[in-house]
Order: C-alpha cells, then structure tokens, then sequence
C-alpha cells in the first residue's frame, strides 16, 4: 500500500456536466467567510488607534515589539550587500523577465469615430496608490515582490508600498531577502506588518505621533491592495473590499496537471510536490486517462516525497481532501474537468500539448509542454504568479499591469455631431421616464424648448 499518493476518483463512465464536477473535485477546506468575524474587529481596531493598534497585534501574533513599523532604508541597503550573489542574479534576471512580460500588457489608447464630429476615446490611467502585500510565513517570497512590485511599476503607480510581517529572527524586521527584493526594485516605502492588520494600514491609513507627542501621519491609505497571504489576509481583503479595490482573496495554493500515457512519471510527481510544499492545505490533483501512468506517478512519490526537506508538509498536502488522482475516460473528458476545476496553475502534459493548451477556458496560468513547469511560473518566465485560486479563475485572471490601470472613457461630440442623436437620445429618455436627460440635449440648440 502507497504512503503518500493522494486518493483517487474514478470519472470514467461518468457524466461530466458542470454540476456533477463541482461537486465531486477536491477542494481544500478553507471558509473565509467564518474567518471574517476574526478580523473584522482588527481591521476597525486599526482605524480607530492607528499605530497603536499594529504594534499590539504585531507582538500578539509575531512576538515582536515594534519601535516603528517603516523600515530603515539602511536595512534594505545592508540587505542588498549582503545578499548571496546568486541568489542577486536570479532576482535580477526575474526582474528583467517580468518587466518585459508586463510591459507587453500596456493596453493601447483607442479613439473611435462614432459618428462624424463625434469621438469616443479610452484613457488608461494608474491608481495613485498601491499597498503590496508579501507573505512571511513558512518560506521567505521575494519573487512575491517582484509579481506584485513590477505591473505596478509598469502601469506608472506613483506612490507604492510594500508590507511584509515582522520576523523575530531579523531583529523585527521582514525577511532580508525581501528587504534585499524591495532595494533591488527601488520601492522607498517598506512596512513591518502582516496579517490582517496590515490589510487594514493600507485600506484606512494609520496615524500615530512624533517625539514631541503630535499627530502625525504614518501610513496613508491606498487605491488598491494586491498580493496573496493566508485566510486572515484574505479575509481581512473580503473586509475592505469596496473601500479599497482588491486583486483577489488568494487562498492555498494549486496545482492540476493534465496528462496521458506519454507524460513522464516522475515529472509528474516532481511538479505535485513543488506545490505541496507550500501549505498543508496545498492541493495537487493529477487528471489522466491512464491508471499506468496514475500508479508510476504513486511509485515515484514514494521515492520523492520522503527525500524532500518539507516531507512532512508534503505529505499532508498530498494525502488532504484538497489533492486527488482523477481518472478520465480520455483527453477530451480530461479538458472537460480541468475546466471546471479552474486551477491556479495548470500543466499540461499530454501528446500534442499546445494544441490541448489553447482549448482550456479556465485557468489561472497554463504551462504546456513537459519543459514548462509551475515552479518556472512561479520564479523566471515573465508571467505573474499572483494568480485566482479556489476555482475562481472560472471568472478571473492573475495579476497584471491591468490590476493598477483604470480606464476613462473621453466622449467628444461636435454640435452637429449631438444634433444628430438627439432625436434618439430623447426617444430613449422618454422610454425611460427620464425626460430631463432629454432636455439636457435639446437645451444645447438655439430655440429649443428646455
């Protein structure tokens, strides 16, 4: 009997309409929608006592006793210098990558001619400005900077703050390899919160006071929060929603490969665990036509899984609710359920890959092809990995320039271009019983009857 491979479900034979699929794909067991009467009270604890209130919640939840929640831009410069050269080149070369990725999603300004003498023009505008978020839990995320840091750089942000808990074993400082990941993209502003206290800061602002005891402002409030986080910081986003725009409520990590019989085994495996290792709550779910290639995938995590440094994690993730071996009739009813999975990030790996690639609907990130994996996603290729988890890239997509822009609609009418409507615009006001919006066009002419 396997130790480690996750359980199976057998959809062979079975129909696969939407409604059977959501209810028999795993999920992990996370309600944010419980979690929000944890966090409400912090969030309006936050605003009512400002920094006060993230110093209490910070040594609470962190044990650490802040003395300011800025960091020091000498810290982020001693974290640069002493960062490990290769792990410098990396975060540069990730940079450069994203930064041309994203700077390909700048949208074009259109102006169309609706009529003659009648123009309708899109402008896109950046948010003022933006609070990123950047877990510092169980692993230490850079790359989490950058994903957030460059679309938004990209987009023409102004004003950008970073935010990452405070870590007992850095002095009360977030993780150096972040502060290093900050200095690296020139963010000026760096905060030592986490939680959803943070979440808070960024949607209210915080005020607390100089040394001679006045008020002062500490944190000015943001346009929009981005940047993934546990169930409280998903939460606490929920909360805020509306006063704040939000990327999304991110939760556990997910991972589903599409394979068939010529897919590797053990590339398999490899990949199911590098998202494993994020969470317990981390899911891994296989979907393939071939129980042979099912049981060498559970042979070679037998292999694997008690080699990795986080095998126990692993484990866990892997044997959880949220992680299964699917079993399909063929590749066509494979498509069909990884569609209504709708993974965070899916790979596929099956014969003629890209061509099965440009049939799904519903993804967050699709990696085609036995050399595209999630973890080049989650570092080098370009591509974001803040991405819709949950099932919730059904209706929406990963981080991109697009999170930080807005577009204006500019309507430029000539007199004899809104002359022209007129008679319709009337014609639909009074449909409406709006017969003001009417008038408003007819007063513009010389003898109207306004």
């Amino acid at each position: 009997m396997t130790t480690f491979a996750p359980r199976r479900i057998d959809l062979r034979g079975r129909r696969l309409d939407a409604r059977v699929l959501r209810g028999v794909l795993p999920r992990a067991d996370v309600d944010v929608s419980a979690t929000l009467t944890t966090v409400a009270p912090i969030c309006e604890d936050v605003r009512a006592r400002g920094v006060d209130a993230l110093r209490e919640y910070t040594a609470r939840f962190d044990g650490v006793d802040l003395d300011d929640v800025r960091v020091p831009r000498e810290a982020r410069r001693r974290a640069l210098a002493d960062l490990d050269q290769q792990v410098r080149a990396a975060l540069e070369e990730s940079i450069a990558r994203a930064r041309r990725v994203h700077t390909a999603q700048l949208p074009t300004e259109l102006q169309t001619e609706a009529a003659a003498g009648g123009r309708v023009g899109q402008r896109w505008v950046p948010v003022g400005r933006v609070g990123l978020y950047v877990p510092g839990g169980r692993a230490v995320y850079p790359s989490s900077v950058i994903m957030n840091v460059v679309p938004a750089q990209i987009a023409g942000v102004a004003s950008i703050a970073v935010t990452s808990p405070a870590q007992k074993d850095f002095g009360g400082l977030p993780h150096p390899t972040i502060l290093a990941a900050c200095e690296l993209l020139g963010v000026e502003e760096v905060l030592a919160v986490g939680g959803a206290q943070a979440v808070a800061m960024f949607a209210y602002g915080v005020l607390g006071r100089d040394a001679d005891g006045a008020e002062e402002t500490v944190v000015d409030p943001v346009d929009v929060i981005t940047g993934p986080g546990n169930v409280f910081v998903a939460a606490a986003k929920r909360y805020v929603q509306g006063t704040v725009g939000i990327d999304s409520e991110a939760g556990p990590t997910e991972i589903a490969v599409l394979a068939d019989d010529g897919a590797d085994p053990d590339h398999v495996a490899a990949d199911l665990i590098s998202q494993a290792e994020h969470d317990p709550l981390a899911a891994a779910v296989l979907v393939t036509d071939s129980s042979a290639l099912a049981d060498a995938v559970d042979a070679r995590l037998e292999v694997r899984v008690p080699a990795a440094k986080h095998a126990d994690r692993i484990a866990e993730a892997l044997r959880g609710r949220q992680s299964a071996v699917v079993l399909v009739d063929d590749v066509e009813a494979g498509v069909q359920v990884v569609d209504a999975y709708a993974a965070e990030h899916l790979e596929i790996q099956t014969r003629d890959a890209a061509a099965v690639a440009a049939r799904i609907r519903n993804a967050g990130a699709v990696f085609v092809g036995a050399h595209s994996p999630v973890s080049l996603g989650d570092y080098c290729a370009g591509s974001n990995h803040v991405l819709p988890t949950g099932g919730t890239a059904a209706h929406s997509g990963g981080l991109g320039v697009h999170a930080f822009l807005r577009g204006i609609q500019v309507i430029d009418y000539d007199e004899t271009a809104l002359r022209e409507v007129a008679d319709h615009v009337v014609a639909l006001a009074e449909s409406e019983d709006l017969p003001a919006h009417g008038q408003a066009v007819v007063a513009r002419f010389p003898g109207a009857d306004a």
